[in-house]
């Protein structure tokens, strides 16, 4: 947890109240705009050669990338900003030991991009709706967002018990942001891009964190491998995927995978416990009631 968290603490708790009551909400100058032209110019060749996407989501007008972070090192400004960090792991702690990184994808909606189909971000996993948050996505504008080039559109109130229901919410925002600022939505929310009828690019990225315990739509151990992930911070790291999630998930012969972040270390390892507390107690109790031999009787 970051050195930062206690002092953004009121705010974490203001905009994850606002988050968790309507699905959605935009948190003003969160990074300075400097500080996302330096990123989007990091980004200038990737958004130039990136071929446009192919199929009906994507969208044959817009072009999409991963890997920020080894693209830009200024993509962790985003990644990591504290209070975004804080509303999420506030969001979602309710349903997982710990938050992981989803994606982080940057994206250019272009001149004639239709308006993409309205969906929720959590139906790409197949589990129950309705009772628990899987994922918080975060839009970061480098262009202006506006109605004209396609900024995102939300269906606010869309959310949590809502998202059960088949019929579409009649009233949706189109929601038009600065850079520097950013949109802040929860996986159950209805949204999806407008269509662009400017003749202007928009672009952005997405910033994702979901529940630890699930498969991420980017896969992170590929997009950052051991000899990327060696180069962040143990959080970067963590984040990414070089931690395990209680009780062994995410392991690496019985380990944390942070291990393999090591210049050095055995070629065989000893497996492990990593449990919840309550998992620890129980396996404790099992064992100090046993009375097994150590030798096997004759």
């Amino acid at each position: 947890m970051s050195s930062l968290t206690p002092f953004f603490a009121p705010q974490i708790e203001r905009w994850s109240d606002e988050l968790l009551a309507h699905g959605w909400c935009v948190i003003p100058s969160l990074l300075t705009p400097d500080i996302i032209r330096s990123l989007d110019k990091d980004l200038a060749e990737d958004f130039e050669h990136t071929p446009f996407c192919k199929g009906g989501f994507y969208g044959a007008r817009t072009k999409r990338f991963g890997r920020l972070l080894v693209r830009s090192p200024l993509a962790r400004s985003l990644v990591q900003h504290p209070l975004v960090l804080g509303i999420v792991r506030r969001v979602l702690s309710p349903w997982c030991d710990t938050i992981q990184l989803n994606l982080a994808q940057a994206l250019a909606l272009h001149p004639g991009a239709p308006p993409q189909l309205p969906h929720r971000d959590q139906d790409m996993w197949r589990g129950p709706v309705g009772e628990m948050e899987y994922l918080v996505n975060v839009m970061w504008p480098f262009t202006r967002y506006s109605k004209a080039n396609g900024a995102t559109l939300v269906w606010p109130d869309s959310h949590g018990l809502r998202s059960i229901l088949d019929e579409r919410p009649e009233h949706e925002l189109s929601v038009e942001l600065d850079p520097g600022s950013a949109l802040v939505f929860l996986g159950s929310t209805l949204h999806g891009a407008g269509g662009n009828s400017s003749d202007e690019v928009r672009r952005g990225a997405i910033v994702s964190y979901c529940l630890g315990w699930l498969k991420p739509y980017e896969n992170q151990w590929l997009a950052y491998p051991p000899q990327v992930a060696r180069r962040f911070s143990p959080e970067l790291a963590a984040l990414v995927g070089y931690v395990q999630h209680r009780p062994n998930l995410g392991n690496y012969e019985g380990q944390c995978p942070s291990v393999l972040l090591k210049q050095e270390f055995p070629r065989r390892l000893a497996a492990t416990d990593a449990l919840r507390p309550d998992q620890e107690r129980l396996v404790a109790e099992f064992v100090r009631n046993q009375h097994w031999p150590l030798e096997a009787a004759s």
